[in-house]
């Protein structure tokens, strides 16, 4: 996956259970994965359930769920929910505008992706970024609360893995199947034999702490 594709939204909506639609105010759940790791980007989804459709079971915060399980709830979310979006942040951008300022612009376009539905956003954290198109809230915990944002969280951080999988084949020295470019001792083994490669984050300290010296 390229960084153009990276970087790109994906969004599908039911137009036939849009135009339907009769009831109370519809809210995005919105979650991130992937602000931590030392390499990769970070992966933004909003969600909307319709209520007329039949509820998921068994959704939950995705740190809660084994890597089975919330491949098994991805499809499931996107089969039941009224809309979708899931956005890749690029390490490029992570880098330019840092970790924080990333994560709230995937936000954004991720509420923008469904704002064609959705009249309010709930974002999981303390924090409620610039420029939504609708109202929004933010909730401390919301992926433990909030079913939407369960669902945000799971597409999110499966919408990650798996570019974290292509990244493997790509760069199967540093062993990102398994850590996902979390800060393991492996993974700052690997950092320290081979430096960085093009996907990881320059603005991080033990990525930068890797570079050689400049001239």
């Amino acid at each position: 996956m390229n960084a153009r594709a990276a970087a790109s939204s994906l969004a599908l909506f039911d137009d036939g259970l849009l135009a339907a639609r009769q009831g109370p105010r519809l809210t995005a759940g919105v979650d991130e994965a992937g602000r931590g790791p030392l390499a990769g980007p970070v992966a933004v989804a909003a969600v909307v359930f319709d209520p007329q459709r039949p509820r998921i079971n068994g959704l939950d915060d995705s740190k809660a769920l084994s890597a089975a399980r919330r491949e098994q709830l991805y499809d499931r979310i996107l089969e039941r929910a009224l809309a979708h979006c899931i956005v890749l942040v690029p390490v490029a951008e992570i880098d330019g505008i840092n970790i924080f300022q990333a994560t709230m612009q995937g936000m954004r376009r991720a509420v923008e992706g469904v704002a064609h539905v959705a009249r309010f956003a709930r974002i999981d954290g303390n924090k409620i970024p610039k420029g939504l198109p609708c109202p929004a809230e933010a909730l401390v915990g919301g992926d433990a609360i909030d079913r939407a944002i369960m669902a945000a969280s799971i597409l999110a951080k499966v919408s990650r893995d798996r570019y974290m999988q292509e990244l493997h084949q790509r760069h199967p020295e540093y062993g990102f199947d398994q850590h996902k470019g979390y800060g393991t001792p492996a993974h700052l083994a690997a950092l320290r034999a081979h430096g960085p490669c093009p996907e990881h984050r320059r603005s991080f300290a033990p990525v930068r702490d890797c570079l050689p010296p400049s001239p």
